[in-house]
């Protein structure tokens, strides 16, 4: 795996070995997400949720975010992450920490040292080692929306399978979606307080 752009373009990172539990984002989803976000990242907090590799997280900080928070359940992800942020020399920025994803997510902002964030991405797992169907990207939202993670004017990209059925909950609007084969990536913001 590679960064594509930014200050560490080029450099290539970790992946993970094929019996982890991750889908990693394609190449292809990868340029193509960030081109839509190019000028929405310098400067920008990041929670990389399901972070897997860290490939959205460390994408975005070679493209000049400000700072990274990356969440995983699995600690060998975890390492995987942090090796990876040491590779590109990015660790100032960035931080990977245990949890998960379906519970109470209100630590996180205490954890990270920001009150919110300006670009979440949420990669849930599609399916399960026995090859079932999963369906997290709904209680994920619900769970950022709860703990109020998103900032004012800041987006959440919700990457999933594309026969998932997603229930957005209060608080989240969906504004644009882009269909890569079998993968839809949601674009999300605040909905606007009646």
């Amino acid at each position: 795996m590679r960064i594509i752009a930014g200050g560490s373009r080029g450099r290539w990172f970790k992946g993970v070995p094929k019996d982890f539990p991750v889908h990693p984002i394609s190449a292809r989803i990868k340029k193509s997400v960030f081109d839509i976000l190019r000028p929405r990242l310098e400067g920008a907090r990041v929670l990389d949720l399901y972070a897997g590799t860290g490939a959205v997280g460390l994408e975005a900080l070679s493209r000049g975010a400000r700072s990274a928070f990356f969440v995983d359940r699995d600690k060998r992800c975890l390492a995987v992450i942090e090796e990876n942020m040491k590779r590109l020399a990015l660790t100032a920025q960035g931080k990977a920490c245990y949890g998960d994803i379906l519970q109470d997510l209100s630590w996180i902002p205490f954890r990270a040292g920001v009150e919110c964030f300006d670009l979440i991405y949420m990669g849930p797992p599609y399916r399960d080692a026995d090859n079932n169907m999963l369906a997290y990207s709904t209680p994920t939202l619900a769970r950022v929306a709860e703990a109020k993670l998103l900032a004012p004017g800041g987006w959440a990209l919700l990457q999933r399978y594309k026969k998932e059925k997603v229930e957005l909950p209060a608080g989240l609007e969906r504004f644009r979606e882009e269909r890569y084969g079998d993968t839809d990536v949601e674009f999300l913001r605040p909905a606007p307080t009646p």
